[in-house]
């Protein structure tokens, strides 16, 4: 009972006490602890592989992924209603499972998406659609690709990153 009365006392009697926390950073060649920060042969940015080098973000909406951001956000937006496959925001590569819509049993779609570049540009975005007919078997058999139909969703893509883009920047000028 005693030990715990004289830890309370000597809490109380240091709680006005400043405490700096300050860690050596790094070790000297001699093995003793420096609180010298030393740079990077990389740069102040450590050498970042979103940075230009000089510590500022690349264009293309200010995350950390490697492609252009307005791009990305618009393509999930698109093909959400798809059930994903995978999502790289790395490589910039999206693929959906298999879809049936419920307007048109018999026929089903597949899409893979790669954004191609950093910046918001038409060329910027590849979609590929699939796209399968239930044959009388029931089994499923590959349809003729529809390149009409790949400009379409790239199109879509293309339009919503615009208006991300536009409602970014009308909220960063309010």
């Amino acid at each position: 009972m005693s030990a715990i009365a004289l830890i309370v006392g000597l809490g109380a009697c240091a709680s006005d006490v400043d405490v700096e926390y300050n860690y050596p950073h790094t070790n000297t060649p001699g093995g003793l602890p420096s609180y010298k920060t030393t740079e990077s042969v990389l740069g102040p940015s450590g050498g970042s592989l979103f940075s230009s080098g000089d510590g500022e973000q690349e264009t293309g909406g200010g995350s950390g992924i490697a492609v252009n951001t307005f791009l990305w956000r618009a393509s999930l937006d698109t093909v959400s209603f798809m059930p994903l496959a995978s999502a790289d925001p790395f490589g910039g590569v999206i693929i959906t499972d298999w879809y049936e819509p419920p307007e048109s049993r018999g026929e089903r779609f597949k899409v893979n998406i790669f954004i191609l570049d950093r910046a918001l540009r038409s060329d910027g975005v590849r979609a590929t659609v699939f796209k399968q007919m239930r044959t009388a078997a029931s089994t499923w058999k590959d349809a003729a690709s529809n390149e009409a139909l790949d400009r379409q969703l790239e199109d879509a893509i293309l339009t919503r990153a615009r208006q991300l883009r536009i409602t970014t920047n009308q909220g960063k000028s309010k």
